[in-house]
């Protein structure tokens, strides 16, 4: 299937603002700018990537988290609110809340790069 992108879409844009984790031709996994927590982006515009490729895609963004915030630390949120169009998911742990308003955010330093914090 070839790859749908919409101009006006924030997910299609990827921009490399925040540490990226991973990326390929499915999608890429960085730190959420909204909640700094790792989110894995499906690469197509849509809501619908087939069961083989939200395993895929789910399976990236666990490989983050454990990177993140160690094993067994967070669950995986598939609720797709700020931008519902768009597949997504995040994993958060228990104090993604409270670092979203502490935490200074990431900045992009190549894919799969060390995590680096603006100063």
């Amino acid at each position: 299937m070839a790859t749908r992108v919409v101009d006006d879409c924030e997910l299609c844009e990827a921009a490399r603002f925040t540490h990226w984790y991973y990326e390929d031709d499915i999608c890429w996994v960085a730190d959420c700018e909204a909640c700094s927590t790792p989110m894995v982006v499906w690469k197509s515009h849509g809501t619908d990537p087939s069961q083989e490729d939200v395993e895929w895609m789910l399976e990236r963004l666990k490989a983050a988290g454990v990177e993140r915030f160690g094993p067994e630390v967070g669950s995986i949120d598939r609720t797709m609110r700020q931008v519902p169009e768009h597949f997504h998911a995040h994993l958060r742990d228990a104090q993604w809340l409270s670092r979203r308003w502490t935490e200074t955010p990431s900045k992009y330093s190549g894919v799969g790069g060390d995590r680096i914090l603006l100063k």
